[in-house]
C-alpha cells in the first residue's frame, strides 16, 4: 500500500465524515456546501480562516501545520466559531493534521486552500489536485518557474479550479484602473511604477534549539537545510522568511506579486510577460525594471503621484492606484468616464474567496487561474533572478525560456532536498 492510499484509509477508518446540523450553515444542504481543508496556519491564513468559518456554504474538516501549537490553536478557533454558530456552546470535528497528505487523503474534503511559506505552495497544490481537490493557493503561486509550468499544466490537464490570491483582482478601484488602460484612454501606455518597498538583508543567524512541537525539517521541505532560527521562520510583514532567497523572491515575491499582476492585467498580457530584467545598479541604473516588446518599462519603487502603489503614465494621461479603493486620474474626468458599448469589460469579482468558490460549483474560470498566476510569479522570479546575478536577462515568453545566458537559466528551477520532491 502506498502511502497516500494508507493515509486515507487511516483517517477515514478513525473518523466518518461529520454532517453540521441545518442551524450551523443557514439553508444550505450538506450536498450544497463545500467542505475544505485549512494548510499553513501562519499570518496569511489568519483571515481567511475567520472568512471560511462564517460562510454558511463552506464546512472546515481540517487544519494543518508543522508547528503543533498553531494547528491546535487553529483548530479551537474553528470549532469555537462553529460552537457559537451553532448555539449549543460546543462544537467538535475539525482535524488538526501535521502532515498535508492525510488532508489530502480525506474523500470528504473537496477543496483546500493554502497560505503556507512560497516554497510549499506548488508541491502541496500538485499533490491536491492529483487527489482530486480544487485549490486556492496563496501568492505568488510557486516559487520557481518551472513549477509554474507544471502546476498550471496540470490543473489544465485535471480539470481543476485554482485560484491564485492575487486578490487585488478582487478590488473595483484596481479593475477600474485597468479597464481606463486597456480600453486606451490615457494613449499608449509607456511607463508604470509600482511601489514594492525594501525587506532588510537576508543575513546569517545563529542557531537556536527547535522549540517543542515544531517540525522544522518539513518547514524547510525542499529547500537547503541551514539552522534554525525563529526569524527564519516567521511570517512577518517587516521580513521574517521573506527576506530570505531560499523560499521566495523578496519583495519581487511579495508586493511584486500583486502589482505585477495588476500591471499584466492593465496591458492585456495574461498569456505572455517582459522581454528583458534589469537589477538596480546596473550601469548606473536607479530602479530595477522590466520591459515589454513595444517597450513599455516598468519600474520599481520609483517615486508614484501622492504615494500611489502604481501609476500608469500615458501619452494622453495618467491613472494611479492604491487598496484602499484610491483612484486618481488624468484628466480626473476618466475616473468616473461610463464603459461605452464596445469598451473592455474586464472580468469582475468584489470577492475573491467567493469567486473560488463560485467556480467550484459552476467548473467556470476564476478570475486569477493558475495560468495566469504563473506568468505573474513569472515575472517575479526572473526579477530576482535579475537581482541575485546582477546583471540583465532577456526572457523569451512564447518559449518560457531565457535567451543566451545558461548560468541565469539553471535558476528557472532548484534542487530540491531529499524527500522533499515535487509530487
Amino acid at each position: 500500500m502506498n502511502r497516500r492510499a494508507f493515509l486515507r484509509r487511516t483517517v477515514l477508518a478513525a473518523s466518518a465524515p461529520m454532517i453540521a446540523p441545518s442551524r450551523l450553515f443557514g439553508d444550505r444542504a450538506p450536498s450544497h456546501r463545500i467542505t475544505i481543508g485549512l494548510i499553513g496556519m501562519g499570518l496569511m491564513m489568519r483571515t481567511h480562516l475567520r472568512s471560511m468559518c462564517g460562510r454558511p456554504d463552506v464546512q472546515v474538516l481540517a487544519v494543518c501545520d508543522v508547528d503543533r501549537g498553531r494547528r491546535q490553536a487553529a483548530r479551537e478557533a474553528v470549532e469555537a466559531a462553529y460552537a457559537a454558530k451553532s448555539g449549543t456552546g460546543s462544537w467538535k470535528g475539525c482535524e488538526a493534521a501535521h502532515e498535508f497528505e492525510s488532508v489530502l487523503a480525506r474523500e470528504d474534503i473537496q477543496a483546500v486552500l493554502i497560505a503556507t511559506p512560497d516554497h510549499w505552495h506548488a508541491p502541496i497544490a500538485c499533490a491536491a489536485i492529483r487527489a482530486g481537490k480544487d485549490v486556492y493557493v496563496q501568492k505568488p503561486m510557486t516559487l520557481t518557474q518551472r513549477e509554474g509550468r507544471v502546476l498550471s499544466d496540470l490543473a489544465r490537464r485535471c480539470g481543476a479550479i485554482v485560484q491564485v490570491g492575487s486578490q487585488q483582482r478582487s478590488e473595483a478601484a484596481f479593475r477600474r484602473a485597468a479597464e481606463i488602460v486597456r480600453n486606451g484612454w490615457i494613449g499608449r501606455v509607456h511607463t508604470i511604477y509600482a511601489r514594492l518597498g525594501e525587506f532588510p538583508p537576508a543575513v546569517e543567524l545563529p542557531e537556536e534549539p527547535v522549540p517543542d512541537g515544531f517540525d522544522y525539517d518539513r518547514w524547510l521541505g525542499p529547500t537547503p537545510w541551514r539552522p534554525y532560527n525563529a526569524e527564519r521562520v516567521q511570517g512577518d510583514y517587516g521580513g521574517g522568511w521573506r527576506r530570505f532567497w531560499e523560499y521566495g523572491s523578496r519583495k519581487n515575491g511579495d508586493w511584486g506579486a500583486h502589482h505585477f499582476d495588476i500591471i499584466q492585467w492593465a496591458l492585456g498580457r495574461d498569456d505572455s510577460g517582459p522581454v528583458e530584467f534589469i537589477p538596480k545598479g546596473w550601469e548606473g541604473a536607479e530602479y530595477q525594471m522590466h520591459v515589454y516588446a513595444d517597450g513599455v518599462r516598468v519600474l520599481r519603487d520609483h517615486p508614484t503621484r501622492n504615494g500611489h502603489m502604481i501609476q500608469f503614465i500615458g501619452t494622453e494621461g495618467e491613472v494611479c492606484v492604491s487598496r484602499g479603493n484610491r483612484l486618481e486620474t488624468i484628466p480626473a474626468a476618466l475616473a468616473t468616464r461610463p464603459l461605452g458599448p464596445g469598451d473592455v469589460r474586464l472580468y469582475e469579482s468584489s470577492d475573491h474567496e467567493g469567486n473560488w468558490l463560485d467556480s467550484i460549483r459552476t467548473r467556470r474560470p476564476p478570475i486569477c487561474p493558475a495560468e495566469i498566476g504563473h506568468r505573474t510569479a513569472t515575472i517575479c522570479i526572473l526579477a530576482g533572478i535579475a537581482e541575485r546575478l546582477g546583471r540583465p536577462i532577456r526572457w523569451d515568453p512564447v518559449r518560457e525560456d531565457i535567451v543566451g545566458d545558461e548560468a541565469a537559466r539553471r535558476w528557472l528551477d532548484r534542487p530540491r532536498r531529499a524527500p522533499y520532491v515535487m509530487l
